[in-house]
């Protein structure tokens, strides 16, 4: 629970931050670009590892959708299902200025879809391409990886240097960063988060905890940044915690010997970073003084993090692109690539593109 009797300081955030890009060191700035300038050039597609059994209470649907958020599509799906959107399950939650493909479930105990759902749902722009039942419900953050495919316009497209960054990107990995979405417009859910914390967390304020997500994600970033500035964050130093790549495997590595550095520089593993909670975190060595300067520098979202009961968590530090492709071809610049869940786009974009968004 909340501890609201002490307040906490409010710390001091710039914004837009000053958040490095890992190839500039070697190629300079990125020219400027654009991208999803209509829903048709960011096509998404969410992957599970797993299908429906075929029977039981939820009506799984997957479904085709355009311009629409994830939230949205679910308050609709309830509606035409005269159900609550409490029932309503659903992995990741997908950008609205994009054609993306995921799973959702609705709970129909001992009744079927309302004739004609597939239609109506077709007329708000959400194409049904499979329904299938199942005994439980979509649970958030199941689904594996995402698959994107995304056209670039501008000055990027024409860059002749282009193809050198994204060899580069896949050689060597891409920072794991929180995308922009992620703190809102402006940064104004990070600022909320800030003001909440200061004075004490409460789940009314914040019932989806989309406030403390922002706090944990902007702590992060902070802390990848700090390794990109200092050269470590595709090290693993002694003390580390790393991730196995494709996997939730983590382990920590008192120190890191010539087998271990070298499945890191072939991105098998990589280091991590902490996901603020109460506990702390289980990394030692220079890993653990990162972090404890990030309590130094952003104490008022560090304690009130732990006051609300926050869980400690681990993100990797880096990002393998899979399936990666880069595409040209009458003058238009497509990319293509697989990233797992919780990753961002925006990430891999910001390495290759200048835009306010990124």
């Amino acid at each position: 629970m909340s501890d609201r009797s002490t307040p906490r300081p409010l710390d001091a955030i710039d914004w837009p931050p000053a958040w490095p890009r890992v190839l500039d060191a070697e190629f300079g700035p990125p020219p400027e670009g654009d991208y999803r300038a209509r829903p048709e050039d960011f096509l998404v597609e969410e992957a599970l590892d797993f299908v429906p059994e075929g029977e039981g209470e939820h009506l799984w649907l997957h479904v085709e959708k355009r311009d629409l958020t994830t939230a949205m599509v679910v308050k609709e799906l309830a509606r035409l299902c005269d159900a609550s959107p409490r029932v309503v399950g659903y992995s990741g939650m997908k950008d609205r200025v994009a054609v993306t493909r995921q799973w959702l479930s609705v709970q129909l105990p001992g009744r079927e879809a309302p004739e004609g759902l597939d239609e109506a749902l077709a007329e708000r722009g959400v194409r049904v391409l499979e329904m299938a039942r199942h005994p439980r419900k979509l649970k958030r953050g199941v689904h594996r990886t995402n698959h994107f495919r995304l056209r670039l316009t501008g000055p990027v497209a024409a860059d002749e240097g282009l193809a050198a960054r994204w060899e580069r990107l896949l050689e060597r990995g891409v920072a794991n960063y929180f995308g922009p979405q992620r703190f809102g417009p402006d940064g104004r859910n990070l600022q909320r988060a800030r003001s909440l914390l200061a004075r004490g967390w409460r789940k009314r304020d914040d019932r989806d905890g989309m406030l403390l997500s922002a706090a944990r994600s902007f702590l992060f970033n902070e802390l990848l940044a700090e390794r990109i500035r200092e050269g470590s964050w595709g090290r693993l130093l002694p003390g580390e915690v790393a991730n196995l790549d494709g996997s939730a495997s983590q382990f920590r590595l008192e120190t890191p010997d010539p087998e271990l550095e070298a499945r890191a520089a072939r991105l098998d593993l990589h280091p991590t970073g902490v996901l603020w909670g109460v506990g702390g975190a289980p990394a030692e060595g220079e890993p653990q003084a990162c972090e404890a300067r990030l309590a130094e520098r952003f104490p008022g979202l560090c304690a009130g993090l732990e006051a609300a009961g926050v869980r400690p968590g681990r993100r990797s530090l880096r990002l393998r692109l899979t399936d990666a492709r880069l595409e040209r071809g009458d003058g238009e610049l497509w990319l293509a690539f697989t990233l797992p869940r919780g990753a961002f786009a925006t990430a891999v974009l910001r390495e290759l593109m200048v835009h306010p968004t990124l």
